[in-house]
């Protein structure tokens, strides 16, 4: 007969609450399971007491807080079955660990062990802690720590050890009831005293550790704390599961204790621990506890925050996107805060257009003079103060979104706050970061670079988020209620709205089950020109292609739209109307229209022997766009029709010339000297034929 051992933990300082999802049949206090992840308890693991005594045990809150009592087994209290899930949920509900009271007859068949459940994550069950307590040959085990608290004056009274961690951690042990019985009936201190000290001087004091057959667990085979051990513990993936080993001394502990500031890392570890994502299985959480927003009859009221706190390039393409996602419009809000006077312009005319679709549209304007901090709170605030708004969505200017279902997407996934993944093309730079520096900033979780290329697909528990994110309406009212949440200490608006959340226990949520968007870059956007969008043909390739490139442009090699007039001679589409248009319009921003004379400074020699009334690219600084646009759009093209030629997209002059009655009515017959030339018509046929672009080619 193996008899029971129960844990007590007398009192500790309070923490944030670590949750970890389980199915839902899963016991979690009092917490949402809808959008927390609910703690990891263990199976019950239960005591048997004799006929005639009341199956009981009290359980109540040495800090003050709200006690819960044991209940009865499926068979009632004559079954002689007492479950003990009640009396940790007391715990992971922040009351304070429960102090469980033997009765008189109570005879504990069973192993019951006791972790501090509320930062805990249990990698195994049941069975493998109660066969790794056997093994270790002890009446009780404590969890091990290397770092010595509350007293490290008391260090040069604990026994030497040789390999594995030398001092006492009070936050999981495991033990036969007599002699975790004796061990509690010595308490003789306050209630808000420190436990731990009370266990390491019985655990110090060579007599008491003999007579009670007291060990720690020191190579981390049952409990593993993770504070100061950082270093030691990885993601190992076996057997299909997914566990925490500790490489130091190559054991698979069974409960992984998020204690001291490790809670990120908990965080981490609960994204797969046990089985939350499998190499084999990938998510296996990822639809429990969703939403179906197509079994609905009315969608939920979603305030949609929109920030533009620096020039944006392509921002009238963004504010058209706010039109077309997928969602109702009469359940859509507008708040938009806009830094910059560079775009007002743009504003307003978004406004004319969504006034008629959107009912309720409030726009902060650069006038206001607010910091990108308080404009931030009081977007978030505009929802908080509608108890019709079920859902914040923040959005920067500098995020693309590609899918119209983005806003029904996060809201199914029902959590407190998620943000769907965007990336900047082609980067590693994301919206989230896997993990925490010791100052609070950046640093790469192991799995980082596997969630942003898709590698590990699922909803992941993370410490920061930012540029785009969904919050529930009546989070906003209740955990996150405080109205200055974008402000704290030195920190940017981002790292202070997430720090604000992490201390609250609310976690935050990042997405890449489906393809969302991207980020623009927005570090090197000059408003010096007239349409500033055409030089970001390096900082954001795609959005310029999409922007400037003929949407056929692509059937060139698909579908051979290329046609031939002449031998030699060859017609394809390759700009857009928009830049058509923004081309004319930035030359004749510049005005500075050569005037067709043969004698021009502007190039080598001093003299042109068949002169047009051009600008050339150099003159408004659009020289390398354009030469690589001509690598990246024309030389394919070159490939295509010249079979066998390969050019190296370089040309000496690039120019916009202007054809006017007044100026210069024709051109005479003359030889390039190049080796192909491009003539790119800027008009539109049967309104106008004045302008002509035309540029040389020399190859060298």
């Amino acid at each position: 007969v193996v008899r029971g051992a129960l844990g007590v933990r007398r009192s500790a300082p309070p923490r944030p609450f670590t949750f970890h999802r389980l199915p839902r049949h899963s016991y979690c206090g009092q917490r949402d399971l809808s959008t927390h992840s609910a703690c990891q308890l263990p199976p019950a693991l239960v005591c048997q007491c004799g006929p005639g005594v009341p199956a009981l045990a009290r359980s109540g809150s040495l800090r003050g807080g709200a006690g819960a009592g044991a209940r009865a087994g499926p068979g009632g209290a004559e079954d002689g079955v007492v479950h003990y899930k009640a009396a940790a949920a007391a715990a992971a509900r922040g009351a304070g660990a429960p102090a469980l009271e033997f009765l008189p007859g109570c005879r504990l068949r069973k192993a019951l062990h006791h972790p501090h459940s509320f930062d805990v994550i249990f990698a195994g069950g049941p069975e493998e802690v109660l066969k790794k307590f056997q093994k270790s040959n002890h009446k009780v085990v404590f969890s091990a720590d290397g770092i010595l608290w509350p007293d490290k004056r008391l260090a040069d009274k604990y026994p030497i050890v040789h390999i594995g961690k030398r001092y006492l951690n009070s936050g999981g042990f495991i033990g036969y009831a007599p002699y975790i019985n004796r061990i509690v009936q010595q308490w003789n201190l306050q209630d808000n005293d420190d436990d731990q000290l009370f266990y390491t001087k019985i655990y110090i004091d060579p007599l008491k550790r003999e007579a009670l057959n007291i060990t720690l667990d020191h190579k981390c085979k049952i409990f593993q704390t993770l504070n100061g051990a950082v270093d030691e513990v990885v993601l190992k993936f076996e057997n299909g599961k997914a566990r925490a080993k500790n490489v130091f001394y190559e054991t698979l502990p069974v409960a992984i204790n998020g204690n001291g500031p490790t809670k990120i890392l908990l965080n981490y570890f609960g994204n797969y621990v046990p089985n939350a994502w499998t190499q084999d299985n990938g998510c296996t959480l990822c639809d429990v506890d969703t939403i179906d927003l197509s079994a609905v009859d009315v969608h939920p009221n979603v305030t949609i925050g929109v920030f533009i706190e620096q020039p944006t390039p392509f921002l009238p393409r963004f504010l058209d996107t706010l039109l077309t996602l997928d969602y109702p419009k009469e359940a859509l809000k507008l708040f938009i805060h806009n830094k910059e006077v560079y775009h007002e312009k743009n504003i307003k005319v978004f406004f004319d257009k969504a006034k008629h679709e959107i009912t309720t549209i409030k726009i902060v304007g650069p006038e206001e003079n607010l910091s990108q901090a308080e404009a931030r709170n009081m977007g978030m605030d505009f929802c908080r103060q509608d108890e019709n708004c079920n859902y914040y969505f923040s959005v920067d200017a500098d995020v693309v979104l590609t899918n119209p279902r983005t806003l029904k997407i996060l809201i199914e996934q029902n959590r407190k706050i998620i943000a769907p993944l965007v990336t900047r093309h082609g980067k590693l730079w994301s919206n989230f970061w896997g993990a925490l520096s010791p100052d609070g900033y950046y640093a790469r979780s192991e799995d980082y670079v596997d969630i942003v290329q898709g590698n590990r697909v699922g909803i992941w528990n993370v410490p920061y988020m930012a540029n785009v994110y969904l919050i529930k309406g009546k989070t906003l009212r209740s955990e996150m209620n405080e109205r200055n949440y974008f402000v704290r200490d030195k920190l940017d608006p981002d790292m202070a709205l997430c720090r604000n959340a992490r201390e609250m226990g609310v976690f935050m949520y990042v997405s890449n089950r489906h393809e969302f968007g991207r980020l623009l870059s927005t570090a090197n956007y000059n408003i010096s020109h007239y349409h500033n969008d055409l030089w970001q043909i390096f900082e954001n390739p795609v959005d310029w292609k999409e922007k400037y490139i003929n949407r056929d442009y692509s059937k060139i090699f698909t579908e051979n739209i290329v046609e031939q007039p002449c031998p030699d001679v060859f017609w394809f589409p390759i700009f857009s109307e928009k830049a058509c248009d923004e081309l004319v319009e930035e030359m004749e921003h510049y005005g500075q229209w050569s005037g067709g004379k043969h004698h021009d400074s502007r190039i080598s020699g001093g003299y042109e022997n068949v002169p047009t009334d051009d600008i050339h690219m150099k003159q408004i600084d659009l020289e390398n766009v354009w030469l690589h646009f001509i690598r990246e759009f024309i030389a394919p093209v070159t490939l295509k029709v010249f079979a066998g030629y390969y050019t190296k997209g370089f040309a000496l002059l690039n120019f916009v010339v202007k054809y006017s009655p007044e100026r210069q009515r024709s051109l005479r017959p003359h030889h390039d000297a190049s080796t192909f030339t491009i003539n790119i018509a800027l008009n539109n046929v049967g309104e106008d034929f004045q302008v002509i672009m035309g540029f040389n080619f020399y190859i060298f």
